[in-house]
């Protein structure tokens, strides 16, 4: 009997032991269900991504500085942000819907910052760099995707790829940095799809014991002191003094008022003998002469002269040579405007210009027209990719050789191509009335329309979309 009281003792005892290992697990942020027995598996595999394709990601970014780099110190704060929440995730129970989305709200939040600060430098010579972050950023919400998170993260991989391959297009011969960079932001998201398959598969895995999460994600997870109560309301004023004039509350006056309104409803049809007749000759519709009389005008005020367009002033004309980047903006009616000094590493950023001619000679890199109308562009080479954005009306002569003519959300375009410059790609988008123009003889062209309408069919297997015959 003593040896089997023995043996109860040690089995309580290791039993001990083990609720206090699982207890310090839950401590130490425990990925699966608070229970880990030592350092989290789960953060392991998060910090190995974080110290190995974050962290090359952002060396990358930092050898091709600029734009670059400040959005690559954005994508790093996103993703710290996203170690924050699964680490509370891992030793709280999932809270309500509601209170989810204000702990989800940081995430957003830099999501909305990164991809915000793409639209703000569209003229950047590494606009592709900055959208294929933008494109593929959200990929940050799986935590909120309940089910099969990993392929929702390869969705946003995808999108990167667009704009990846233009980077690769642009600098593979000429520039590995951008090549390296490429790779290593790409290995981001395969990495996190690796690392969701093994934690995450069916979405995010919240502690099964522990409390309820906090309404904030930042918040301590013990409570603060309470702040000091707010002081108490200022004393009431001294009750209002009545005269003998004034004695009579005001409600009485608003209850004569309204007696007498009821008492002349009540009337009934005696209620027109108080209005005041007209005669025939002071009615405009019986009386011409009152009809050829004339209206008076109404002139507006001279306060109405200060609304905010009237005072709005139309911003100059420029162009000049910014760093890498030529400006041209807010032409108006010029048609001699001419870039002559170029180099291959420099960008022609052209915006708001209307009615306008612009030459740009030699070899560049790359040219934007963004919200330009009734443009006519001139161009000799240029290595990477000429863009047509929110425009209407713009002409497009090619003289020498250009890869990738992109052209989305215009109405209209005519692209004059060159014999060299054949074989280049035209990409369009969410536009309309564009046409080709390919070099007959010596100075004949023949006009080609680019497709607007397109038909999609499901042949067994797979999507296949071709153009419509009224697309041409």
């Amino acid at each position: 009997m003593e040896g089997l009281m023995e043996r109860l003792e040690r089995a309580v005892t290791r039993l001990e032991k083990m609720g206090f290992t699982m207890q310090s697990g839950m401590a130490n942020g425990g990925c699966v269900n608070g229970i880990d027995g030592g350092s989290s598996q789960c953060f392991e595999a998060f910090d190995i991504v974080l110290k190995g394709p974050v962290s090359d990601y952002l060396n990358q970014s930092r050898a091709i500085g600029g734009e670059v780099e400040k959005h690559a110190e954005m994508v790093n704060k996103a993703l710290q942000t996203q170690r924050t929440f699964l680490k509370m995730a891992a030793t709280h129970q999932e809270p309500a819907e509601t209170e989810l989305q204000d702990l989800l709200k940081p995430i957003s939040h830099h999501i909305q910052e990164i991809q915000s600060f793409r639209e703000r430098n569209r003229g950047s010579s590494l606009f592709n760099h900055l959208s294929a972050v933008s494109e593929s950023i959200p990929a940050l919400g799986w935590v909120a995707v309940s089910q099969k998170p990993g392929p929702y993260v390869k969705e946003m991989n995808d999108a990167a790829t667009f704009y990846t391959n233009r980077v690769l297009k642009d600098y593979k011969e000429t520039d590995r940095r951008h090549v390296d960079w490429v790779r290593s932001y790409l290995s981001i998201w395969t990495e996190m799809q690796a690392f969701i398959k093994q934690h995450h598969t069916v979405g995010l895995v919240w502690s099964k014991s522990g409390p309820i999460a906090p309404p904030s994600l930042f918040d301590p997870l013990s409570a603060p002191c309470q702040p000091p109560p707010p002081p108490p309301p200022p004393p009431p004023g001294p009750p209002p003094v009545f005269t003998d004039d004034d004695s009579q509350p005001q409600a009485g006056g608003a209850m004569a008022q309204h007696s007498a309104l009821f008492a002349q409803l009540n009337q009934g049809m005696d209620i027109t003998k108080g209005l005041k007749h007209v005669s025939d000759e002071k009615k405009t519709h019986k009386n011409p002469n009152l009809r050829s009389q004339a209206t008076p005008v109404k002139t507006k005020s001279p306060g109405n002269g200060n609304s905010p367009r009237a005072v709005a002033q139309k911003r100059p004309p420029l162009l000049e040579l910014e760093g890498k980047k030529w400006r041209v903006e807010n032409f108006e009616q010029a048609h001699d405007l001419v870039i002559e000094e170029t180099e291959l590493k420099q960008v022609v950023y052209v915006f708001s210009c209307n009615n306008s001619t612009l030459q740009v000679k030699g070899k560049i890199n790359s040219i934007i027209v963004d919200n330009c109308k009734k443009l006519g562009l001139v161009f000799e080479n240029v290595v990477g990719i000429v863009e047509i954005i929110n425009s209407k009306s713009v002409q497009l002569q090619v003289l020498g050789k250009v890869p990738t003519i992109s052209i989305n959300k215009t109405e209209g375009c005519q692209v004059y191509l060159s014999k060299d410059s054949l074989n280049c790609d035209i990409v369009s988008a969410t536009s309309s009335e564009m046409n080709i123009l390919v070099p007959q003889g010596e100075d004949d062209f023949r006009e080609f329309p680019v497709p607007e309408q397109f038909k999609t069919v499901w042949d067994g297997s797979k999507l296949v979309t071709e153009p419509t015959e009224i697309a041409g």
